[in-house]
Protein backbone atom coordinates (compact mmCIF):
# COMPACT_ATOMS: atom_id res chain seq x y z
CA UNK A 1 0.00 0.00 0.00
CA UNK A 2 1.59 3.74 -0.97
CA UNK A 3 1.40 5.44 2.13
CA UNK A 4 1.55 8.73 0.21
CA UNK A 5 -2.13 8.19 -0.59
CA UNK A 6 -4.50 9.26 1.60
CA UNK A 7 -7.62 7.52 2.76
CA UNK A 8 -9.61 9.42 -0.14
CA UNK A 9 -7.22 7.93 -2.62
CA UNK A 10 -7.11 4.68 -1.66
CA UNK A 11 -10.99 4.00 -1.74
CA UNK A 12 -11.30 6.23 -5.42
CA UNK A 13 -8.46 3.85 -6.52
CA UNK A 14 -10.42 0.48 -5.01
CA UNK A 15 -13.88 1.80 -6.38
CA UNK A 16 -12.21 2.32 -9.53
CA UNK A 17 -10.72 -0.88 -9.64
CA UNK A 18 -14.18 -2.74 -8.19
CA UNK A 19 -17.13 -4.00 -10.90
CA UNK A 20 -20.12 -1.40 -10.57
CA UNK A 21 -22.29 -4.52 -8.63
CA UNK A 22 -19.68 -4.80 -5.88
CA UNK A 23 -20.43 -3.39 -2.60
CA UNK A 24 -17.54 -1.63 -1.20
CA UNK A 25 -17.62 -2.07 2.66
CA UNK A 26 -14.80 -0.43 4.39
CA UNK A 27 -13.35 -2.14 7.78
CA UNK A 28 -13.01 0.67 10.48
CA UNK A 29 -13.03 -1.58 13.49
CA UNK A 30 -10.59 -0.18 15.82
CA UNK A 31 -10.40 3.32 13.95
CA UNK A 32 -10.70 6.68 15.72
CA UNK A 33 -13.81 8.78 14.39
CA UNK A 34 -11.75 11.64 12.98
CA UNK A 35 -10.29 8.69 10.43
CA UNK A 36 -14.03 7.62 10.03
CA UNK A 37 -14.62 10.90 9.22
CA UNK A 38 -12.16 11.37 5.73
CA UNK A 39 -13.84 7.96 4.68
CA UNK A 40 -17.61 9.48 5.25
CA UNK A 41 -16.13 12.57 3.59
CA UNK A 42 -14.69 10.66 0.43
CA UNK A 43 -18.29 9.13 -0.10
CA UNK A 44 -17.91 5.98 1.61
CA UNK A 45 -20.99 4.99 4.15
CA UNK A 46 -21.21 1.88 4.40
CA UNK A 47 -18.70 0.84 7.36
CA UNK A 48 -17.78 -2.50 9.28
CA UNK A 49 -17.70 -3.30 12.99
CA UNK A 50 -16.25 -5.95 14.39
CA UNK A 51 -17.80 -4.94 18.32
CA UNK A 52 -21.30 -3.90 19.72
CA UNK A 53 -19.96 -1.52 21.72
CA UNK A 54 -17.82 0.41 19.12
CA UNK A 55 -20.30 0.12 16.41
CA UNK A 56 -23.20 1.82 18.27
CA UNK A 57 -21.00 4.37 19.91
CA UNK A 58 -19.69 5.56 16.84
CA UNK A 59 -22.94 5.24 15.25
CA UNK A 60 -24.24 7.59 17.93
CA UNK A 61 -21.24 10.39 17.13
CA UNK A 62 -22.43 9.97 13.28
CA UNK A 63 -25.97 9.62 13.96
CA UNK A 64 -26.54 12.82 11.58
CA UNK A 65 -24.83 11.63 8.69
CA UNK A 66 -26.34 8.81 6.55
CA UNK A 67 -23.84 5.87 7.54
CA UNK A 68 -25.05 2.30 7.03
CA UNK A 69 -23.34 0.10 9.65
CA UNK A 70 -22.33 -3.72 9.12
CA UNK A 71 -21.46 -5.93 12.08
CA UNK A 72 -19.12 -7.98 10.24
CA UNK A 73 -17.98 -9.99 13.06
CA UNK A 74 -18.50 -12.94 15.40
CA UNK A 75 -21.67 -12.31 17.21
CA UNK A 76 -22.48 -13.88 19.91
CA UNK A 77 -26.20 -14.23 21.41
CA UNK A 78 -26.39 -12.07 24.46
CA UNK A 79 -24.98 -9.15 22.23
CA UNK A 80 -27.95 -9.44 19.61
CA UNK A 81 -30.24 -6.89 21.32
CA UNK A 82 -27.60 -4.68 21.13
CA UNK A 83 -26.51 -5.52 17.77
CA UNK A 84 -29.63 -4.91 15.40
CA UNK A 85 -29.84 -1.50 17.05
CA UNK A 86 -27.53 0.45 14.26
CA UNK A 87 -27.23 -2.67 11.95
CA UNK A 88 -27.70 -1.73 8.51
CA UNK A 89 -26.90 -5.75 8.16
CA UNK A 90 -25.07 -8.44 10.64
CA UNK A 91 -22.89 -10.52 8.25
CA UNK A 92 -21.81 -13.41 10.17
CA UNK A 93 -25.09 -15.17 11.04
CA UNK A 94 -23.43 -18.88 11.78
CA UNK A 95 -26.22 -20.78 13.85
CA UNK A 96 -29.37 -21.42 13.96
CA UNK A 97 -29.58 -20.24 17.56
CA UNK A 98 -28.13 -16.85 16.42
CA UNK A 99 -30.63 -16.73 13.70
CA UNK A 100 -33.60 -17.32 16.31
CA UNK A 101 -32.49 -14.69 18.23
CA UNK A 102 -32.12 -12.01 16.04
CA UNK A 103 -35.82 -13.02 14.44
CA UNK A 104 -36.48 -13.19 18.32
CA UNK A 105 -35.16 -9.92 19.08
CA UNK A 106 -35.97 -8.11 16.11
CA UNK A 107 -39.67 -8.94 16.06
CA UNK A 108 -40.17 -7.86 19.74
CA UNK A 109 -38.47 -4.33 19.23
CA UNK A 110 -40.33 -4.14 16.12
CA UNK A 111 -36.71 -4.23 13.84
CA UNK A 112 -36.47 -5.25 10.71
CA UNK A 113 -33.02 -6.64 10.37
CA UNK A 114 -31.13 -7.88 7.32
CA UNK A 115 -28.31 -10.91 7.79
CA UNK A 116 -26.30 -12.81 5.74
CA UNK A 117 -25.22 -16.64 6.69
CA UNK A 118 -21.56 -17.64 7.23
CA UNK A 119 -20.42 -20.58 5.54
CA UNK A 120 -17.36 -22.23 6.82
CA UNK A 121 -14.94 -22.41 3.78
CA UNK A 122 -11.26 -22.46 5.32
CA UNK A 123 -8.87 -24.82 6.15
CA UNK A 124 -8.79 -22.92 9.77
CA UNK A 125 -11.43 -24.75 12.18
CA UNK A 126 -11.07 -21.58 14.29
CA UNK A 127 -12.90 -19.49 11.75
CA UNK A 128 -16.80 -19.93 11.99
CA UNK A 129 -19.57 -20.85 9.73
CA UNK A 130 -21.79 -23.10 8.50
CA UNK A 131 -21.73 -26.29 7.01
CA UNK A 132 -23.78 -27.48 4.16
CA UNK A 133 -25.48 -29.96 5.95
CA UNK A 134 -26.37 -27.11 8.55
CA UNK A 135 -27.13 -24.47 5.97
CA UNK A 136 -29.71 -27.11 4.80
CA UNK A 137 -31.25 -27.93 7.14
CA UNK A 138 -31.84 -23.85 8.07
CA UNK A 139 -33.62 -23.09 5.23
CA UNK A 140 -35.67 -26.05 5.15
CA UNK A 141 -36.60 -25.09 8.49
CA UNK A 142 -37.74 -21.90 7.31
CA UNK A 143 -39.62 -22.96 4.61
CA UNK A 144 -42.54 -24.21 7.04
CA UNK A 145 -41.23 -21.76 9.80
CA UNK A 146 -40.74 -17.94 7.96
CA UNK A 147 -39.15 -15.34 9.78
CA UNK A 148 -41.00 -11.44 9.96
CA UNK A 149 -38.97 -9.40 11.21
CA UNK A 150 -35.18 -10.80 9.76
CA UNK A 151 -34.47 -11.06 5.70
CA UNK A 152 -31.70 -13.19 4.71
CA UNK A 153 -29.78 -11.36 2.20
CA UNK A 154 -27.22 -13.62 0.94
CA UNK A 155 -24.24 -15.69 1.87
CA UNK A 156 -20.85 -14.34 3.24
CA UNK A 157 -17.16 -16.84 3.85
CA UNK A 158 -13.65 -16.04 4.90
CA UNK A 159 -11.19 -17.83 2.72
CA UNK A 160 -7.89 -19.22 4.74
CA UNK A 161 -4.98 -16.97 5.56
CA UNK A 162 -2.83 -18.30 3.05
CA UNK A 163 -0.46 -17.04 -0.13
CA UNK A 164 -1.76 -19.71 -1.47
CA UNK A 165 -3.55 -18.28 -4.16
CA UNK A 166 -5.28 -21.72 -5.50
CA UNK A 167 -6.72 -22.74 -2.32
CA UNK A 168 -8.27 -19.12 -1.58
CA UNK A 169 -9.65 -19.48 -5.23
CA UNK A 170 -10.90 -23.22 -4.37
CA UNK A 171 -12.80 -22.03 -0.77
CA UNK A 172 -14.53 -18.72 -2.87
CA UNK A 173 -15.29 -21.14 -5.84
CA UNK A 174 -17.46 -23.05 -2.99
CA UNK A 175 -19.04 -20.25 -1.56
CA UNK A 176 -20.32 -19.15 -4.83
CA UNK A 177 -21.57 -22.53 -5.66
CA UNK A 178 -23.43 -22.72 -1.81
CA UNK A 179 -25.06 -19.25 -3.48
CA UNK A 180 -26.29 -19.79 -6.25
CA UNK A 181 -26.93 -23.79 -5.70
CA UNK A 182 -29.05 -22.58 -2.56
CA UNK A 183 -30.19 -18.64 -3.44
CA UNK A 184 -34.25 -18.64 -3.55
CA UNK A 185 -34.73 -16.21 -6.06
CA UNK A 186 -34.41 -12.78 -4.13
CA UNK A 187 -30.79 -13.27 -2.30
CA UNK A 188 -28.38 -10.71 -3.77
CA UNK A 189 -25.21 -10.90 -1.46
CA UNK A 190 -22.30 -13.04 -1.88
CA UNK A 191 -19.94 -11.54 0.54
CA UNK A 192 -16.34 -12.54 0.71
CA UNK A 193 -12.77 -11.25 -0.23
CA UNK A 194 -10.90 -8.98 1.88
CA UNK A 195 -7.92 -6.80 1.32
CA UNK A 196 -5.18 -9.31 0.33
CA UNK A 197 -7.77 -11.03 -2.01
CA UNK A 198 -10.57 -9.48 -3.10
CA UNK A 199 -9.42 -9.82 -6.60
CA UNK A 200 -9.61 -14.06 -6.34
CA UNK A 201 -13.01 -12.97 -4.34
CA UNK A 202 -14.45 -10.62 -7.23
CA UNK A 203 -13.11 -13.33 -10.01
CA UNK A 204 -15.06 -15.71 -8.18
CA UNK A 205 -18.45 -13.71 -7.82
CA UNK A 206 -18.11 -11.83 -4.70
CA UNK A 207 -20.58 -8.98 -4.93
CA UNK A 208 -19.45 -7.32 -1.71
CA UNK A 209 -16.21 -7.10 -0.28
CA UNK A 210 -15.19 -6.33 3.27
CA UNK A 211 -11.71 -4.17 3.13
CA UNK A 212 -9.67 -2.57 5.86
CA UNK A 213 -6.29 -1.86 5.54
CA UNK A 214 -5.57 -1.59 2.57
CA UNK A 215 -8.21 1.64 2.85
CA UNK A 216 -7.04 2.99 6.56
CA UNK A 217 -3.56 1.47 6.89
CA UNK A 218 -2.66 -1.34 9.28
CA UNK A 219 -4.07 -1.68 13.15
Amino acid sequence: MNDALTISDRLHQLKAALPPHVELVAVSKTKPVAILQKAIDAGQLDLGENRVQEMNAKAEHFAEQPVRWHHIGHLQTNKVKQAIRCSHMIHAVDSDRLLAEIEKRSKSSGIQSRVLLQMHIAKETQKHGMTEEELDRTLNTLVSNPMSSTAICGLMGMATFTDDSAQVTQEFKALRKFFDRYNPGHWNTCSMGMSGDWHIAVDEGSTLVRIGSAIFGSR
